[in-house]
């Protein structure tokens, strides 16, 4: 390795230091090396200590100007790289020069964020959460053959056999963002699909998920079954309850399956469909909180002006929702003009 060093004071221009830079590190890594032999040599070539760090793993590889390890907190850095792979920051790399930086230490730490991401991709899983769409769709699909599947899912970093979560999300929130909120220990892999956004991990915390973020969560199990439940709880989501996860819709699931025109026919969902948006908010108050009172605090409005809306409703429904009979099916149909709303 010390033989490929290039000793940056022996160049006579920038220019030329320059390009000398990058062929040296187009050799490491057709050499293949690890992280700690990158470190070494970009420590040699520096001629000062140098530094690399992963944000997934935490961990710190340090190195001194003459390749010896370097271990315990890294001093003062002279000048710091972001590493980059999938358009997502992962680590850092750094020199801890004692003076001022020198003119080839910019290119220097830009070809070594270069080298450590191609190490991390190499001999990864890559510790990133965006994935390239296309695996992703592999991996979650229920259609092709299970041994592509189970591919797809190993180079996402998932074993084909272990249970899987699968989150669909909407949001303008990025998603790599969103993903590092609700699995902030990896692995998670996310990735846009058909203005969807996926997010895959072995489990998912439904209280890291900001509020304007909208979020359907499937059951533990297969990939392409726990996206396919995933994607009927995010039907379910709205102001009310932006976050879903399938397992607490029990048999509520039931009516995702109901054909939309099937929906569509029926007397209640048509009723409720005509009714104004003013009413669609008091009804659906009253059939989320199940009281009167309640859903008149909810909308910070008067239980008895609530009261005589209700009884409109009802009147219009033919159904007296004071029941729970009545309350049952304006529920039903509630969530039937939601379902075909989504």
């Amino acid at each position: 390795m010390e033989a490929l060093a290039v000793r940056l004071s022996g160049l006579d221009s920038h220019a030329e230091g320059a390009i000398r830079v990058v062929a040296f590190y187009d050799t490491l890594m057709r050499r293949r090396v690890d992280l700690p032999a990158l470190a070494r040599a970009s420590a040699g070539l520096a001629e000062c200590a140098a530094g690399i760090r992963i944000h997934g793993t935490g961990q710190v590889v340090r190195a001194a100007s003459d390749g010896t390890p370097l271990r315990g907190a890294s001093a003062a850095a002279s000048s710091t790289v972001q590493i980059t792979l999938d358009e997502e920051e992962i680590g850092t790399v750094w020199l801890e020069r004692p003076g001022p930086p020198v003119p080839l230490d910019e290119v220097l730490l830009d070809r070594l964020a270069i080298a450590a991401a191609a190490v991390l991709e190499r001999y990864g899983p890559a510790r990133t959460t965006m994935a390239d769409p296309a695996l992703v769709e592999l991996a979650i699909s229920a259609d092709g053959d299970r041994a592509a599947r189970a591919r797809a899912l190993r180079l996402l970093g998932f074993a084909a056999s272990s249970p899987l979560c699968v989150t669909a999300v909407r949001s303008a929130r990025p998603l790599d963002q969103i993903a590092g909120l609700v699995c902030p220990s990896r692995p998670v892999k996310s990735a846009p699909l058909d203005g969807v956004g996926v997010i895959m991990a072995a489990a998912i915390d439904p209280s890291g998920f900001p509020p304007d973020v909208r979020a359907g969560i499937g059951g533990g199990g297969s990939a392409d079954q726990s996206w396919r439940q995933a994607l009927i709880a995010l039907r379910f989501t709205g102001p009310r309850r932006p976050v879903v996860h399938h397992d607490d819709l029990g048999a509520m699931a039931l009516l995702a399956q109901i054909p939309v025109d099937a929906m569509r026919d029926n007397a209640d969902v048509a009723a409720i469909a005509r009714l104004s948006a003013e009413d669609l908010e008091i009804l659906d108050a009253y059939c989320t909180t199940g009281s009167l009172r309640r859903a008149a605090d909810v909308l910070h409005r008067h239980h008895s002006s609530i009261a005589r809306r209700l009884d409109q409703i009802g009147r219009t429904l033919a159904a007296d929702l004071t029941t729970p009979t009545g309350l049952t099916r304006a529920r039903l149909a509630l969530t039937a003009v939601h379902l075909l709303n989504n």
